[in-house]
């Protein structure tokens, strides 16, 4: 077969490299899928002036037999792939025939068993990469590539190109709807694979594909609350300030106010302000399906992290805690614990003076509370600094007191010697005899002859 792909990975955009032209290869592709006969009257019909002028009509022929291709020889089933993906870009009309090419490499390859898994995902990709990249058909390989690998537990192999999704929808073109419906078949083949965390982002993104009067949409209702029932029931996440701004959330403020005002107690507010939900709305929890237990665990986490963050001293009192989580006592620790591991909170327990020392913690929420809060700490801040600085004035000045008293202390000791060294005139020796003044001595006189 004369046509050969680069790895897909290699290339934003992958290539095929062809030595026929479209009869010889449209031809040789038809013998594979057993409609040689009927392909080559129709090249031999089609053809003038050297050109093919019924291509749609020769690959609708070769498309509909494809499934033969399922059957080939493994070590032929790439070239196989890439050849008619080739054949099918030209055409004037390609999207009459990928999705049923797509279609196909939905179903085992017979021929190959073991590895029929990988060779379909890398025609799929093959074909997905031939493609321009402003191409709007690489939106439906992709929808295809995608329900192949939910298909198969194979979300692994798409979690390096989720970062580029939101750039491709943009390169392709495509509208907020088909938008919403790829975001929702990633968000479903990442919850196939367990990873809540892609799942809810995904279904985040999908929520902000809706504008104007979609907002009030039965769609978008059922999609937010889709959205806040994963945000609360999954153990792991505690922010709620990245669903709390989505618009078609904030919507259900009129919609479903119920399920609004259970999150935004999740948000802001702690266990007691959740159990007084729970005797206003009794039996919600258990009609909606929502695990009560979990929803306990996670709010007396997200009490104690408010409460550390509440606290000016950064020391938090075993009562306090046990009170505002409402735990017996010996509890505490094991809560403290849970807490530091769930990322809420960073401390440590002192067991001597029965107190939570608190290094660093996550503001829930930060609104006009969290302000009047800023504002109080500053305004402690502020006197304990202008206590210093008093301290610091005090000090200098002292040290200021000091150095003039000392100064004046030494000057009067240095007039006080120079007084005494001019008294020293007068009194015994003044007429010469004896020691001179100042207590100087007498030049001594030169030895001579005589001494001896």
């Amino acid at each position: 077969m004369a046509a050969v792909a680069a790895q897909p990975e290699a290339q934003p955009r992958q290539y095929v490299f062809v030595d026929s032209p479209f009869p010889d290869l449209a031809q040789e592709m038809a013998n594979y899928v057993q409609v040689g006969d009927e392909v080559s009257a129709m090249i031999q019909a089609g053809t003038k002036n050297g050109e093919v002028t019924n291509k749609d009509e020769i690959l609708k022929k070769i498309v509909l037999a494809v499934p033969a291709l399922l059957s080939i020889p493994e070590k032929e089933f790439t070239a196989a792939y890439n050849c008619l993906a080739y054949l099918i870009l030209q055409s004037d009309n390609p999207e009459m025939f990928l999705p049923r090419v797509c279609e196909n490499l939905m179903k085992p390859i017979v021929s190959s068993p073991v590895n029929g898994t990988g060779l379909a995902l890398f025609a799929l990709t093959s074909i997905f990469n031939m493609l321009p990249p402003n191409s709007e058909l690489r939106y439906h390989v992709f929808m295809a590539v995608l329900q192949f690998l939910k298909q198969h537990s194979m979300f692994d192999n798409l979690k390096g190109h989720l970062p580029y999704l939101s750039r491709w929808t943009i390169e392709w073109g495509i509208d907020e709807e088909e938008q919403r419906k790829l975001y929702l078949r990633v968000s479903e083949v990442a919850a196939e694979a367990g990873d809540e965390k892609s799942s809810y982002e995904n279904v985040l993104k999908a929520l902000h594909t809706f504008q104007g009067d979609e907002l009030r949409s039965n769609e978008a209702e059922q999609l937010a609350v889709r959205a806040v029932r994963i945000a609360l029931s999954n153990p792991a996440h505690n922010d709620f300030s990245d669903i709390l701004s989505v618009s078609a959330v904030q919507a259900l403020s009129e919609s479903r106010p119920t399920y609004y005002e259970l999150l935004r107690i999740f948000a802001e507010k702690d266990l007691e302000d959740f159990n007084d939900f729970n005797e206003e709305h009794e039996g919600f929890l258990e009609k909606e399906n929502l695990n009560d237990s979990v929803l306990v665990k996670k709010m007396r986490l997200l009490t104690f992290a408010s409460l550390a963050a509440q606290t000016f001293n950064r020391e938090i009192p075993y009562g306090a805690i046990a009170t505002a989580l409402q735990i017996p006592p010996k509890e505490v620790e094991m809560w403290a614990i849970d807490v530091i591991r769930a990322g809420l909170v960073e401390g440590r327990l002192s067991q001597q003076t029965q107190v939570f020392k608190v290094h660093r913690t996550d503001v829930r929420v930060f609104g006009e509370k969290q302000w009047r809060e800023i504002g109080d700490r500053l305004g402690s801040w502020r006197g304990t600094l202008r206590g210093i600085q008093d301290i610091l004035v005090k000090s200098r000045n002292e040290v200021d007191e000091k150095s003039r008293r000392d100064a004046e202390d030494l000057e009067r000791r240095l007039a006080q010697a120079g007084l005494n060294g001019a008294g020293g005139h007068s009194g015994p020796g003044a007429s010469g005899g004896g020691r001179r003044a100042g207590g100087d001595r007498a030049p001594r006189r030169e030895r001579n002859d005589d001494d001896d």
